[in-house]
């Protein structure tokens, strides 16, 4: 599907450096677009690329002053970065196709509540007292369990389960695999050296908008229940155990854990692999290295924290440029010992 450079501009409240009549088809990076491609410029680091891109339009800052001349037509505005991943929803939009009805074989219980306009896919499970908002989607092999309550607009890509009295609220994605409600890891240690099992009575609590990558799962409460706030994006593969409660908007990459009872704070960022210990809190605003350690709780909002465990970002950086010294450290003390050893006559 073709798009003229001045619509694109035109819906992006933007101005255009060029010929607002020339048309885009396809979406590319900057390096590598070509002719009818559409490209952004976000990341000063890439400047470089714009000059020498064969894209027929970029969409850069307004405030980019230019070093020299570009063959390509700019769409100029505020935010490139939030502009591009509009144009990218706008061309989602037009290529997706629509999912619609009761797709056969598929089973719903006759006590579940269905919403209007719901997409259920083959071989879909919704259970007794289920409950599906209007206009959800629920893709083929998925699971809702008892009592489970999937809000207005949500998705629930194949495979993903939804397990007994779990709340997803409105406009919330999850993506295949992804498991909400399985039993929280609860084992008592007994005398034998056994373990029992705890049983895991509470539930999870999605708010709306948020994002669940494929097989990232969130485990249901002991009592009461794990909540995942307005907003939170989580990535793939990630872990959230029992009782936890993640603030509104905070994001995590692939590959984090966080233990049981931990609760973080509102607009956090933890980067890929980042551990966090259990019964801890993290502060508002925290942004947190890749392969972080996080084992005390966090008390100042809005710092950056690295290392094993963490350490204040700026601290960790002169921890590691200390120890970039320590073997010449130690060949000046050893060489001193031996001046020592020779003048007091060893």
């Amino acid at each position: 599907m073709k798009f003229k450079v001045g619509d694109i501009a035109q819906y992006l409240s933007g101005t255009v450096a060029g010929d607002s009549q020339k048309e885009v088809e396809n979406i590319a990076a900057i390096e590598r677009a070509s002719e009818g491609d559409l490209t952004f410029l976000s990341n000063p680091k890439y400047e470089s690329f714009l000059y020498t891109t064969q894209a027929s339009a970029v969409i850069v800052s307004q405030d980019l002053e230019l070093k020299q001349p570009v063959s390509c037509v700019l769409i100029k505005v505020k935010d490139p970065y939030s502009s591009f991943t509009m144009v990218l929803e706008m061309v989602e939009q037009s290529i997706t196709p629509r999912y619609e009805g009761i797709e056969s074989p598929s089973f719903i219980h006759e006590d579940a509540q269905v919403g209007e306009d719901v997409y259920v896919g083959a071989f879909a499970y919704i259970g007794k007292g289920a409950v599906i908002g209007d206009r959800a989607k629920i893709f083929p092999n998925c699971y809702v369990g008892e009592g489970a309550t999937i809000g207005s607009d949500s998705i629930l890509l194949p495979g993903a389960a939804v397990h007994h009295s779990v709340q997803i609220g409105n406009h919330c994605t999850l993506h295949h695999g992804a498991v909400i409600g399985a039993e929280g890891f609860g084992f008592a240690p007994q005398a034998d050296g056994s373990y029992r099992r705890t049983p895991q009575l509470g539930t999870v609590i999605l708010e709306d908008y948020v994002s669940v990558g494929a097989n990232t799962t969130i485990d249901r409460a002991t009592f009461d229940a794990t909540v995942i706030k307005k907003g939170v994006k989580l990535d793939n593969l990630v872990q959230i155990a029992h009782n936890c409660t993640v603030g509104e908007h905070t994001v995590m990459a692939a590959q984090v854990g966080v233990a049981g009872s931990a609760h973080i704070g509102a607009k956090c960022m933890l980067g890929g692999q980042v551990g966090v210990s259990g019964h801890i809190n993290i502060a508002d605003g925290s942004k947190v290295v890749p392969q972080s350690g996080i084992m005390s709780s966090i008390e100042a909002e809005g710092q950056s924290w690295m290392g094993s465990p963490i350490v204040e970002s700026k601290q960790h950086f002169r921890i590691t440029a200390a120890m970039r010294r320590l073997p010449d450290l130690i060949k000046q003390v050893r060489a001193l010992e031996k001046k020592l050893e020779q003048a007091t006559g060893g």
